[in-house]
Parts: C-alpha cells; structure tokens; sequence
C-alpha cells in the first residue's frame, strides 16, 4: 500500500522506518486496488488479515469476525494445543462467552464439554440428547410442551464425535475455520449478504431463524449446510453475548468469507464506494421528501463586473 512518492525511508540507527501513505487508507477506490494487488501477489486471494482490514475500514465493522473450528481429529486437537498460544475457561461459559472474548478481546480460546455452560450449545453440538430441560428452555417461546418439542427437533446438529471447539479472530487463527461467526448493524450485514449473492451468483439470501441458541445453533447450521445465515440475537445471546446495541449476527462458511470480500473490492472500484453513504450519492439527512430536489447545493455565481 505504499508507493515510492510517500514511503520514504527514514534512517534511524540501522533500522529503516516506513512511512504510512495515509492517503491511500482515505481513499476507498486506492485502498480497495491495493488491497486487490495484494491478492494478486498471494495466488489471487486475500489474506485473513487482508479480508478483516477491508471488513473493519470499509464497512465498518466494530468487532473482530471470530474463526471457529470444531475439532472430530485426535490428531489435530493435539496438534492444536502443542503448538499454538491459546486461552481455556476458568470455569464453564457459554459458547456466547467464547465468542464474545474472540470477538472484542482478540483472544485465541479452546472450549470443551467440561467448560461449557450452556446446555442449548450442548445440544445442537451433540454433547447432550435431547432431555426435557432443553424442551422446557423454549417453553417461553411456544403454546405447549408438544410445540417446544417439536420445535427444537428441527434443529441442526453436529454429527460425529466433537472433541473440542476453538475460537479466534479471523487474522489470528492459528487453523482454517469451519466457519467465520460476525456481529455487525443491519445495513452492514445487508452489504456483505449482496456481496455473497453477487459472488456466487445466487439469489434470493436465504434467512434462517430458530427460537433459541442463535449463535450455537447458527454456527452449527452454517457448518452442517455450508451456507451462510444473518439471524438476529436470540435471548440467551442479547444477555450472555454482550449484544447490547441491538446488532445481527452474520455466520459465513469458512471458505465463503473470501470471495465475497473480494467481490466487495472489486465493486469499490467499479462504484466508488462500498454504498450509496459512502460514495456520498445518498447521504443521511438527503432524503426529505422521497430524494425530492430539494437539497440543491450549486457553485456561486459569478458577480458581474
């Protein structure tokens, strides 16, 4: 992102100090093409660095987009705990909690049975059966114990053996993620669900919504269809989730976050902007009468002579 007019070497000792083009980063068009020709120099893909940098700079996303990987390998849980700087739980939390602490904290974290509060999280990754303490959970929601337990079998759940969870910024992990677990405004999650449209060329965006476990539940249905959801907070994740400013949460297959960044890009660079309030077509406070012309601004004119 740095070009030969504004990173200037600067001598300091044996040490040379790199200049920051900080017109580049005010920029969307530049900043998206560098961020285009930095893919271009890594086989044609964005870093996970490269993709949280564009979520955080252009749609301006708050928290940290969370890497989760659920461990069925032995082998790879091992692996995992031999040769990465990661955090357990001092007691059990929810998976909310886990999330939560990736997202706003930065931490790399490893969840297992014993550590886990949640009873609902339990279910959907398969270390519980069914009880009627997980029917009786949505008995707030529903008419009747029929319906709540109806209504919980229809949930998505992990098959196999799980061993153990992880969860870290996506710049951070150590691994390739199942899936990427985001929270985000409305409009910010709207964009990046075009974006996946426009990506993959399919429509409509599918919404998937259960009473209950939203982001357990959502991670797990992300990962068993390998399609990405937007699903509001569910109860449990407004309180234990640290949800207090009303966000949505985006769950998108690990392998999907990529392209539909890239396209993201690659449409700064066609439109200008990553939206209409960013290219500055239609501002907040424009619209006063259904974009009536009633906000004009025009040059001076000339003073006659």
């Amino acid at each position: 992102m740095l070009d030969a007019e504004t990173a200037q070497d600067v001598e300091s000792g044996n040490e040379k100090v790199m200049g920051i083009d900080t017109g580049t980063y005010l920029d969307d068009v530049e900043l998206a093409k560098s961020l285009l020709e930095n893919a271009n120099q890594n086989g044609g893909k964005l870093s996970n660095a490269d993709i949280v940098f564009s979520l955080r700079n252009f749609l301006k996303m708050k928290y940290y987009p969370v890497a989760v990987k659920y461990f069925f390998s032995k082998d790879e849980l091992e692996d995992f705990k031999k040769n990465v700087d990661y955090k357990v739980a001092f007691r059990p939390y929810t998976f909310c909690h886990f999330i939560a602490s990736s997202r706003q904290r930065g931490e790399v974290l490893l969840g297992t049975q014993d550590k886990s509060g949640c009873t609902n999280a339990k279910f959907v990754m398969g270390w519980k059966e069914l009880d009627d303490g997980e029917i009786k959970s949505h008995l707030k929601y529903t008419k009747n114990w029929e319906q709540a337990e109806r209504f919980v079998k229809t949930k998505k759940r992990l098959s196999g053996e799980l061993l153990a969870f992880a969860t870290a910024p996506l710049h951070k992990a150590p691994y390739e993620p199942d899936l990427i677990h985001g929270m985000s405004d409305v409009l910010q999650a709207y964009h990046l669900g075009n974006d996946w449209c426009a990506a993959n060329d399919k429509h409509p965006f599918n919404m998937v919504m259960t009473m209950n476990s939203s982001v357990c539940h959502g991670c797990v249905q992300c990962h068993v269809t390998k399609e990405p959801n937007i699903t509001p907070m569910c109860s449990s994740s407004k309180t234990a989730g640290k949800t207090e400013q009303g966000e949505i949460n985006w769950i998108w297959p690990g392998d999907q976050i990529e392209p539909t960044v890239h396209w993201m890009l690659e449409r700064i660079v066609r439109d200008g902007g990553v939206s209409f309030p960013r290219t500055g077509e239609t501002y907040p406070g424009f619209d006063i009468c259904k974009l009536c012309s009633f906000i004009v601004f025009k040059k001076p004119k000339e003073e006659k002579a």
